[in-house]
């Protein structure tokens, strides 16, 4: 069965990374950006579990470091939300070509 080999799942996270960096350099609206930094991390758990789940490790690591990966997605979803209504409130777009303060 094709879902017992773990190249399926290898190529579906490195189609989600490859997603996920193209969002990235390709979108211009800080949610697009936002959206693909997700996509990115999900890749990088997927990679995690599958490690985990064909190469059998004594201890469940895969498992933890994507509970960590999902803990830090989660924080970082609602901070970048937060900013981005805080910044869409002031300058009333979220285009980031046009958002010339965050140069530095």
């Amino acid at each position: 069965m094709p879902w017992d080999d773990p190249r399926v799942f290898q190529l579906l996270s490195l189609i989600l990374l490859g997603c996920g960096l193209m969002g990235l350099a390709s979108r211009r609206t800080l949610l697009g950006m936002l959206i693909s930094v997700e996509l990115i991390l999900n890749g990088a758990g997927l990679n995690f579990v599958l490690s985990d789940r064909f190469f059998h490790q004594p201890f469940p690591r895969g498992e933890v470091f994507t509970l960590f990966i999902m803990g830090i997605a989660a924080s970082e979803a609602a901070i970048a939300l937060g900013l981005i209504l805080l910044i869409f409130r002031r300058r009333q777009t979220i285009d980031e070509g046009k958002l010339r303060e965050l140069r530095g």
